[in-house]
């Protein structure tokens, strides 16, 4: 499960990376568009609505990039953080619901939990 966890860690800084990399393109091309047409108010639009998009797009990259790194450092919570994150990727079709159900399998996995220590501890009965 190592090998998952890994795996899971640089797909998650990947498409974050990526997310950040396509809001600076619809930043710039958005933003360009407004400054090509020379019209103020055209200008003022675009500029509003490439900085919101691309705004949008980056603070929803920034988590996978965070839980991605984290993960790789095995930090305990990053598994609980990262398992949130594919949920919802689950909705992202078709890349994102299938790094949902990847990570979700991994993530859930008996040997996952274990690496991570946040296995339940079961308290014996004294019947």
């Amino acid at each position: 499960m190592d090998k998952h966890i890994t795996i899971i860690g640089i797909l998650y800084i990947v498409f974050g990376v990526l997310g950040l990399l396509a809001a600076g393109v619809i930043l710039v091309v958005i933003a360009g568009s407004g400054l090509v047409s020379g019209d103020p108010e055209a200008m003022a639009i675009t500029s509003i609505v490439a900085i919101a998009v691309s705004g949008f797009l980056a603070i929803i990259s920034v988590p996978g990039i965070i839980g991605g790194i984290f993960l790789l450092k095995r930090k305990p919570w990053a598994r609980i953080f990262v398992l949130v994150l594919g949920f919802l990727n689950l909705i992202d079709l078709p890349f994102g619901t299938a790094l949902g159900i990847y990570t979700i399998w991994a993530l859930m996995n008996d040997e996952t939990i274990r690496l991570f220590g946040q296995g339940i501890a079961v308290v014996p009965s004294t019947n």
